[in-house]
Parts: structure tokens; sequence; C-alpha cells
């Protein structure tokens, strides 16, 4: 049976500058109900290249939770946070001269995480190249799960080669500052000018789960990305990512 957690609200942190933002909950939508208009020739999702996998017999027996709380336009929060595998510390201040950023929450062991890890690569390889700045987060207990501690953290990034900064939020303030619930979790925020990052974007990778059957393609944030870079909206209408809860201190706020 699969259990999902009561998710609880948004943290002081997070500052909301827009109205609520509409998220389409159902569990399979129309293409229609997705955005298209900007939908470029050369984006990382392309249908004719993708086929259907066979099914599989997989249970994930994990909690789920769904991203939620966080409205469009809700600035970035800023961070320093250090990268395990080359000791570097990074702030929001290092990705101000790029159009776009991506920021992602993800872990080591999370199986919806696993699931993507590949294809997260993979995409966010192709967009770099085009201009967007890409950064992971880990904010995971290493009390409750040692397994995604700062060692590890480095030992991942290492072996799936990631194209972007892997960091460690041990006090877990990053977090909630940014209003994260679960893994993974994707922020797209887009910055005009000498304005502050902005979100445009607070949903899934694709409507793929390590237990469902379908594909992993990225159509989701892939076209996402492609209105952000080509300078056109991105559709309001966003399905939440969803994954394992964010595993918080014992005893610690949340």
């Amino acid at each position: 049976m699969v259990v999902i957690p009561t998710v609880t609200g948004l943290s002081t942190g997070a500052r909301l500058l827009s109205g609520p933002r509409t998220i389409a909950r159902a569990s399979r939508a129309s293409p229609s109900s997705l955005p298209s208009l900007c939908y470029l020739k050369k984006s990382y999702y392309s249908p004719q290249r993708r086929s259907v996998l066979p099914a599989r017999k997989l249970v994930i027996r994990a909690a789920r939770t769904e991203s939620k709380g966080v409205s469009l336009g809700f600035r970035a929060p800023n961070f320093e946070l250090t990268e395990p595998l080359t000791g570097k510390v990074w702030n929001l201040d290092d990705f101000e001269a790029y159009p776009a950023l991506l920021v992602m929450f993800i872990c080591n062991h999370c199986p919806f995480v696993i699931h993507l890890k590949k294809d997260i690569v993979k995409l966010s390889n192709f967009y770099m190249k085009k201009g967007l700045a890409v950064v992971a987060i880990s904010s995971n207990s290493v009390v409750t799960h040692p397994q995604d501690g700062p060692e590890f953290m480095a030992e991942d990034a290492k072996f799936f080669k990631y194209p972007f900064p892997y960091l460690y939020d041990e006090s877990q303030e990053v977090a909630r500052d940014f209003g994260a619930v679960c893994t993974p979790e994707f922020f797209l925020f887009k910055k005009d000018g000498r304005r502050p990052f902005e979100l445009v974007y607070h949903g899934q990778f694709d409507d793929s789960r390590p237990s469902n059957n379908m594909p992993v393609t990225g159509r989701d944030l892939s076209l996402a990305i492609d209105c952000v870079l080509s300078g056109q909206p991105v559709s309001s209408t966003q399905k939440p990512s969803i994954g394992c809860s964010i595993k918080w201190n014992p005893g610690g706020k949340q």
C-alpha cells in the first residue's frame, strides 16, 4: 500500500509575489492541456525518437508527496551551499548572468529520483549548452538517511557525471526557503535584465513514474524551458512533481 503523508505549507522564508498558480491534477492530461505554444523543433523532447517501454512488473513502496504551495512569480531565495564533489561554495549570485535557472531538489536514494537521473543529466546537458543554468540540492537528513550524506553525494555526482553542481543543504533551511517538500522537485526561474529570478514553472519532469511503465521523456519540463529560452510565456497549467518526501531532521522544524 502506498502511503501519502500530510505535507505542511510553506515556510516563512518563501516570498509569494503573484496569485495562486493553476495545477492540473488529473492523472492523465490531454496533450492540449499542456504547454505547446512554444514547442521547438530542436527541443530536448522529441516524440519521434521515443518509444513506449515494454510492461514491467515493478512495485515501488515509498511515501509519495506532491510538490505544492509555491506560487508562480515567487522570487528565488538566496542560498550559500557547498558542493561536496569539489568543496566549492555556491550562491544565487553565481547564476546572475544567466537568463534562466533550474533548481532541482534531489537525493541519492529516492526511487523517483533514481528513475530520472540519467535523463535529468541528458536534459541538463542539452539545455546548459543553450544558456540554462542548473543546480541540484539535497536537503535530506543524514541522521535518518546517511546514504544521502556529502560523501555519497560526491560519489553520485561523479558516477552520473552531473554537469551541474550538486549542493548539500545540511541545515535544511534552503529547502524551507524554497518551499520544497519532495524529491525530485523542479523550480524553473527566468530573469529579465536586472530583475530577480522569478518562478515560471514548478511542476513535473514528465508523466513517467518508477512503476507506471511510461517512458521517460522530460516532456513537461523541457517544454517549459523551451518557452523561457525563446522568450515566450510558460503555461500556468502545470502538473505537480511526485516523489519521496524530503527527510527532515528528527525533532527539527519543518
